[in-house]
């Protein structure tokens, strides 16, 4: 068999060897797997087909791969989780929506206690600070008011962020690993209802979250949503 249907064939071959090994716990949560070019010379294919097994993988949340390091084996609760990372800007257009972003601040600032302790850094150290307001259909849905570790993502600040959300940025230079959310209701701050244009101690939905990768803190974020806009919505089947 040769053309389009070997390729087709000789990819699925690929995945299919991958995917009952990680069934098998052939490779732990967080293990490198065989690299591009192993795979290449045990199954005798290119290396395009090899890739194309590897994306679909990783878009079933069963690998994940790190440009210029390689493959791991997705931890656990990329497969089980049902509070899932996001990005806004595909929320809303999936709602056949418009999505655009105010960056109201983006700097290299000193991290205070608190900054320092949830980014793993020593207090006064520099890190990146971002303070964006994402709209939809010219409406304000939710004021981002993020830092980031510099050692993960060092060319942050350069990023238009107008154009690309700092989740997605942020999930293309350092997939995530582990997320911790802390979800809360509180009244609207005098600057946040600025930002978000409502009325200052308006109920809000907070959403705190921390990513790490590999060990490492990426980010931390607070995510604040007017309550009357906002709503996260699940299934749950026994």
């Amino acid at each position: 068999m040769t053309g389009p249907r070997a390729a087709s064939a000789s990819y699925l071959k690929v995945k299919q060897h991958l995917k009952d090994g990680l069934a098998e716990g052939r490779w732990r949560p967080g293990q490198l797997m065989p690299s591009e070019a192993e795979l290449v010379a045990q199954f005798g294919v290119s290396r395009m087909t090899v890739n194309r097994a590897l994306r679909e993988l990783q878009a079933e949340g069963l690998v994940e791969r790190v440009q210029g390091v390689g493959t791991f084996a997705a931890q656990l609760h990329h497969v089980s989780s049902t509070l899932t990372i996001r990005d806004l800007h595909e929320e809303i257009e999936e709602r056949g929506h418009r999505h655009d972003a105010q960056v109201h601040l983006q700097a290299r600032e000193p991290a205070n206690a608190a900054v320092a302790h949830r980014l793993g850094v020593k207090p006064g150290a520099m890190v990146f600070h971002t303070l964006i307001v994402h709209r939809e259909n010219g409406v304000a849905l939710q004021c981002e008011d993020r830092y980031v570790n510099p050692a993960v993502a060092p060319d942050y600040l350069g990023v238009d962020f107008t154009r690309i959300t700092p989740t997605r940025y942020l999930l293309q230079v350092a997939p995530i690993w582990d997320a911790e959310y802390v979800l809360s209701a509180c009244p609207a701050s005098p600057e946040e209802a600025r930002l978000l244009d409502i009325a200052e101690g308006d109920a809000c939905l907070v959403i705190e979250r921390r990513t790490v990768f590999r060990g490492v803190p990426i980010t931390w974020a607070r995510l604040v949503h007017p309550g009357v806009r906002y709503q996260i919505a699940g299934r749950f089947s026994p």
